[in-house]
């Protein structure tokens, strides 16, 4: 079970999506469990305020450590040995070898960015980990965390239905997933494989390796530079390059 807690200004962003689909039966089932707080329960003053105008001017307001500390210090729990991840573009890109790191921990807690960015003392001594989804600036760090929260609990064991799908998908093996198709066998002139009708199992496999390695070399050639090939995917490559295939 991993216990995730996010830290944000508007924690009602994220309990729409929390109660659907897998995210909902693995809370059911005991797999994840979500807290959500709002950092505003830990500002002192009246008003609550947790940004400030930033020292030695500029545009828009910076989110105070004060009221993120204390937060922090709230919901950690020392004996599931907490990671803290900070949402902010600068962070490194988030991929399915971060989320299959990310699933071996027992307390996530994520610190949701807002306003113009998070005073640098945030950054520098209260996170472990600068996670960003993408090069691209979004209104604050909910979406990212839905998107930590969505990937890591796929990993989880019980959460998904067939266990063999998340080493199936996309990125989890290296390369993008080869295609997939479902009844009827023929629509509007659009055909099914024959191959993988037959039942032929050896086959099948050696047809979703190629088509994997075709799509992936097609869409994503960097991905190719990363992942570990057999001799005999390198050869199915070679056919690929001269368009044997």
């Amino acid at each position: 079970m991993i216990l995730f807690d996010v830290l944000s200004v508007f924690p009602r962003m994220l309990e729409s999506p929390l109660n659907f689909s897998l995210l909902k039966k693995a809370r059911e089932k005991g797999l994840i469990e979500v807290g959500l707080h709002d950092i505003r329960d830990w500002a002192e003053d009246r008003h609550r305020m947790t940004d400030d105008a930033p020292y030695g001017g500029g545009c828009g307001m910076v989110m105070k450590v004060e009221p993120v500390e204390k937060a922090l210090a709230a919901v950690k729990r020392p004996e599931l040995e907490p990671l803290v991840i900070l949402m902010t573009p600068q962070g490194e890109t988030f991929n399915q070898k971060i989320a299959a790191e990310l699933a071996e921990r027992r307390q996530i807690v994520i610190i949701c960015g807002r306003y113009e960015g998070v005073d640098e003392r945030i950054r520098e001594y209260l996170a472990d980990r600068e996670i960003s989804i993408g090069d691209y600036i979004l209104t604050g760090g909910e979406t990212g965390a839905l998107v930590i929260i969505d990937a890591v609990s796929r990993l989880i064991p019980g959460v998904l239905g067939n266990e063999a799908s998340a080493t199936a998908e996309s990125f989890s093996r290296g390369l993008l997933e080869y295609p997939q198709y479902t009844r009827p066998v023929e629509y509007k002139g659009w055909g099914v494989p024959d191959v993988l009708l037959t039942g032929h199992h050896a086959k099948i496999d050696e047809w979703q390796r190629t088509a994997a390695l075709k799509r992936t070399w097609q869409r994503r050639p960097d991905l190719l530079e990363k992942t570990e090939l057999t001799p005999a995917d390198k050869k199915i490559l070679e056919k690929i390059r001269q368009g044997l295939i």
